[in-house]
């Protein structure tokens, strides 16, 4: 009995401790009054969309952070989603809104918002994705990256233009561009999940 617990509890730490791996682990504070210039909106570390002005219509918002026109965010879903849940602190292991971490939050969103239910670790959706080069990419699908080493250790899903939400480890559920030195640098493949 005391074998089967020890075995149980070796594998709860391990899925807990691979799902997330970013080198730099702090937990964040923030909300959209201390991080953007007006109560609403898009929490975004892209540089081009930094000091921006922002109107009250969260599609809106999104679609010019996005660099797009409204009626080309194709789940709009998707994205009252990520705005519920942006500004989120990261916690590892975590899968609610006290705290998640990367491939929790792109679980919990793939399973309401798409209706697919994927592996709980970033490594794991790596190895269940059909490739796909970054010119191809589409909302939706998802980009991985590998900050500690050669195995993947990071997920987020892609929106448009460059941009994907993900989990920093930093700054919580936040937007972010692919062609950013800083994870141009450490993003190691992208796909669509396999149904």
């Amino acid at each position: 009995m005391k074998i089967k617990y020890s075995l149980l509890l070796f594998l709860v730490a391990a899925v807990v401790l691979s799902s997330c791996g970013a080198k730099r682990k702090t937990s964040s504070k923030y909300t959209y009054d201390s991080v953007n210039p007006k109560k609403g909106a898009p929490i975004s570390d892209a540089s081009d969309a930094r000091n921006k002005e922002y109107s009250n219509n969260k599609l809106d918002n999104y679609a010019e952070l996005l660099g797009v026109k409204t009626k080309e965010l194709d789940n709009k879903n998707l994205y009252f989603m990520i705005d519920e849940w942006m500004g989120t602190p990261h916690r590892l292991g975590g899968m609610d809104k006290r705290g998640v971490d990367c491939s929790g939050f792109v679980t919990l969103l793939y399973d309401k918002i798409y209706g697919k239910e994927l592996p709980r670790t970033s490594r794991d959706m790596a190895d269940h994705v059909k490739k796909k080069y970054e010119n191809q990419l589409k909302e939706g699908d998802l980009v991985f990256f590998s900050f500690g080493g050669r195995n993947i250790d990071h997920v987020g899903i892609y929106l448009h233009n460059g941009k994907f939400v993900h989990v920093s480890t930093r700054k919580g559920v936040i937007i972010s561009n692919l062609s950013d030195s800083w994870y141009y640098k450490y993003f190691k493949r992208s796909g669509t999940p396999k149904s």
